[in-house]
């Protein structure tokens, strides 16, 4: 087993850790309110504007990758991941200083609603652990395995990214 073997062995243990690790953290914190504190409700339209962004940028990456713009493309992905963590903290704190907002909605949009909320969601876990195979992958230099889980990765991440702002915009409304 050469170098690159024994270090993919060690992100997979550490991707395998965080891609638990994340959603257990988010549901515990998700019941978690912090008393006295006055509601960031000011973040939901800060936050679907990152998911925007994302969804954008990640239309760029695949664009720079295709005309062979290789160091762009990595910083382009970079910055969808710190995009990704920078969404993370804004929804744990906004979540931590207000109640949940229930879709007021009726009829048939209801179930729309819903169906692209609870996909959104699912899948928003699911990406956890491609995003940073696929990242690892490329960092590793192994350029094929990462182009194999690439085409897996970026429309389930794009799809996150653009329903982020369809359950926001859909949402908003009720919003108190």
């Amino acid at each position: 087993m050469d170098s690159v073997d024994i270090r993919e062995k060690k992100f997979n243990k550490l991707i395998t850790v965080v891609s638990i690790a994340v959603p257990v953290v988010v549901a515990v914190l998700f019941g978690v309110k912090i008393p006295n504190v006055e509601p960031l409700s000011f973040l939901p339209p800060i936050y679907a504007s990152i998911n925007g962004l994302t969804a954008l940028v990640l239309i760029i990456a695949v664009w720079a990758i295709k005309n062979g713009k290789r160091e762009l493309h990595q910083k382009l992905m970079t910055f969808c991941i710190v995009l990704s963590l920078l969404f993370l903290v804004m929804y744990i704190a906004y979540h931590m200083t207000s109640d949940s907002t229930t879709f007021g909605g009726e009829g048939p949009i209801r179930y729309v609603y819903y169906f692209i909320l609870i996909t959104h969601i699912i899948l928003s876990i699911v990406i956890i652990p491609l995003v940073l195979r696929t990242y690892a992958r490329a960092y590793l230099k192994k350029f094929e395995a990462h182009r194999a889980l690439a085409r897996i990765t970026f429309p389930i991440w794009l799809y996150v990214a653009i329903t982020g702002v369809v359950v926001y915009l859909m949402i908003s409304p009720y919003y108190v």
